[in-house]
C-alpha cells in the first residue's frame, strides 16, 4: 500500500512530487524548506529556518497519524556548515520539546538549496515498533 501524503500545513510541492509517501509501516517526506504554508513567506535567521522546516516536518508527519516521536531518521542539508551549531540547537530543542527521542540523522553541505533557503530537512518515520 503506498498513500501520498498532502497537507495545507506544510508548503505545497513546487516539482513534480509530493509532500509525503505513506507506505504503511514507514512514512517518508521530502525535503522540507523553511516555507511558511500560510503566507509563503521564508524567515531570514537560519535559527527561525530550522524551526520551520521542522514544523512543515512535523505537519506531513502528523498528517500520517503519527508524531514526532516516530521520526526514526532525519537528513539535514545545510548551505553553510558555519550555520551547523545554531541549527543543531534548534534541532535538539525541537525534538526535546517533543519527549522524543532523537532519530538518526545525516548533515551534509551543498552548494544551493531551492529558494536560496540555508537549509532544508527530509524525515522517515516509523509506524509501530518493527517493520
Amino acid at each position: 500500500m503506498k498513500k501520498s501524503i498532502a497537507t495545507k500545513r506544510a508548503p505545497g510541492a513546487i516539482g513534480p512530487y509530493v509532500q509525503g509517501i505513506d507506505l504503511g509501516k514507514l512514512v517518508i517526506t521530502s525535503g522540507q524548506i523553511p516555507v511558511d504554508p500560510e503566507s509563503g513567506a521564508i524567515p531570514e535567521a537560519v535559527a527561525d529556518q530550522a524551526r520551520l522546516s521542522l514544523e512543515n516536518v512535523k505537519a506531513i508527519i502528523t498528517a500520517a497519524d503519527l508524531t514526532v516521536g516516530d521520526i526514526i531518521k532525519t537528513t539535514v542539508f545545510i548551505s553553510d556548515m558555519n550555520d551547523f551549531a545554531t541549527i543543531n540547537q534548534v534541532y535538539q530543542q525541537f525534538f526535546d520539546e517533543h519527549q522524543a527521542t532523537y532519530p538518526t540523522r545525516s548533515c551534509v553541505e551543498v552548494a544551493r538549496l531551492p529558494k536560496d533557503v540555508k537549509l532544508e530537512i527530509e524525515a522517515i518515520a516509523l509506524r509501530g515498533d518493527t517493520l
